[in-house]
């Protein structure tokens, strides 16, 4: 008769060992039974950057990597970014149901009021030189942001956690904003809580003298965007939000930390990548040559393939067809006719089909943003604004799972057994 264990035989001992299997997993503790001696300390696994470890349960959000599918609470992302707004969907990942129009309201309502941040701010901002990463302001803001809210240490208050997080989901688009504007020498152009969240922000970016003509094609591509980056189950800087805060710290410090590893190019600076490799091409008639460079190891097609995802990203298609909507309005950019005729050849191409080398999300969001007017170093500043809704629902997640402790992986140790000290006059 079937059962719900794992059997497991020590090959060493004989001894043979019963596992319980719960949602297709086995927790790791239950392998610290497997032992040679009684004063071993057992068995565990070793997972080098967590390829196969769940370290949590979550009810957020649900990735098939082969069959290409990325819901949201159960929402399939295609839906949500065709008809929801950006603050919708940050209701739903955070509050766990698409809200109805009162509850919108409220949650809209509640945001705008804490759009503006603390006058120091701007004089934090100021100290940054004016060549400095906005990556690497925004990170040091949102960090510096615990400073200014002493009651977020409450982490296990629920009013007091809802009141953060709405905090962080209001200012982040205004720091971010600063951050633009800094680095290019203009004065800061604060909140119009007369526009909606997406509106607003672009509006305190591109406003000149209080005045910017929105586009109402770019501005929705840009919510689409947003959207379809909220979040993504537990990559790295959801990880890192979720370690971190799992010390117990306050939401600014540890989302401060998902925008750390978010500032890493093997992460948020993919699409910066794509940039890069088209410009490398540098023409339609140098694509051929560089797929061959590719196929010999003497380069990378930057775009394409993902850790999760064996077949298209889901997001990919979307990201496509936003960005026909976005280039009738801007115009073609040269560098979408490389990334077109690319993306033919690869997916025709055996070497890359067998692969499962499909375009990711990163490969066309770059462009968007280009033709939006942003400029490339703030693209994962953008990433940061899109994911924050994700972060702050993982993070509660986590604060209120009863199963959760301070992480504290395990490691293999490979270095010297026990040695006396040498001294000095004897090395």
């Amino acid at each position: 008769m079937a059962s719900n264990t794992l059997t497991i035989t020590d090959n060493r001992t004989g001894t043979q060992y019963e596992v319980p299997v719960t949602d297709d997993t086995i927790r790791a503790i239950d392998l610290r039974k497997i032992k040679v001696q009684d004063d071993d300390f057992g068995m565990m696994t070793y997972d080098p950057a967590f390829m196969n470890t769940a370290a949590c349960r979550s009810q957020i959000t649900f990735i098939d990597g082969d069959k290409g599918i990325l819901r949201y609470r159960g929402y399939p992302i295609d839906q949500l970014a065709e008809h929801a707004s950006f603050l919708e969907v940050a209701h739903l990942l955070n509050e766990g149901e698409l809200p109805n129009q009162q509850q919108l309201d409220v949650w809209k309502e509640d945001i705008r009021y804490h759009t503006y941040v603390h006058t120091n701010i701007s004089k934090f901002l100021a100290g940054f030189r004016y060549d400095a990463h906005p990556m690497g302001m925004l990170l040091g803001t949102v960090g510096a942001m615990s400073t200014f809210y002493p009651d977020a240490k409450d982490v296990h208050d629920p009013a007091n956690r809802y009141v953060q997080r709405v905090r962080l989901m209001a200012k982040l688009p205004t720091l971010a904003a600063f951050c633009f504007r800094h680095s290019r020498g203009l004065p800061f152009e604060f909140p119009r809580n007369d526009l909606d969240y997406v509106a607003n922000f672009v509006n305190m970016t591109f406003s000149i003298g209080g005045k910017h003509e929105p586009n109402p094609v770019l501005q929705r591509a840009l919510e689409i965007l947003l959207i379809l980056h909220a979040d993504h189950e537990q990559n790295c800087s959801t990880s890192a939000v979720r370690a971190v805060g799992s010390s117990g710290v306050d939401p600014y410090s540890a989302v401060s930390a998902g925008i750390a590893a978010l500032y890493g190019p093997l992460h948020g600076g993919a699409n910066e990548a794509v940039l890069r490799m088209l410009d490398e091409i540098g023409t339609k008639a140098n694509i051929p040559a560089f797929i061959e460079k590719v196929k010999q190891g003497e380069g990378r097609l930057m775009g394409f393939g993902h850790r999760v995802y064996k077949s298209y990203d889901p997001r990919a298609k979307l990201i496509k067809e936003t960005a026909d909507k976005v280039f009738e309005q801007t115009g073609l950019n040269p560098k979408l006719e490389i990334a077109l005729e690319l993306e033919r050849i690869a997916l025709e191409d055996d070497y890359f089909v067998s692969r499962k080398l499909y375009p990711n999300v990163d490969f066309y969001s770059g462009l968007i943003y280009k033709a939006m007017g942003y400029p490339t170093d703030y693209f994962t500043v953008l990433f940061a604004i899109g994911r924050l809704p994700g972060w702050l629902a993982q993070w509660e997640e986590m604060i209120t799972d009863k199963e959760q402790k301070i992480a504290r992986p395990r490691q293999v140790y490979t270095g010297h057994a026990e040695r006396a000290y040498v001294p000095m006059k004897n090395r």
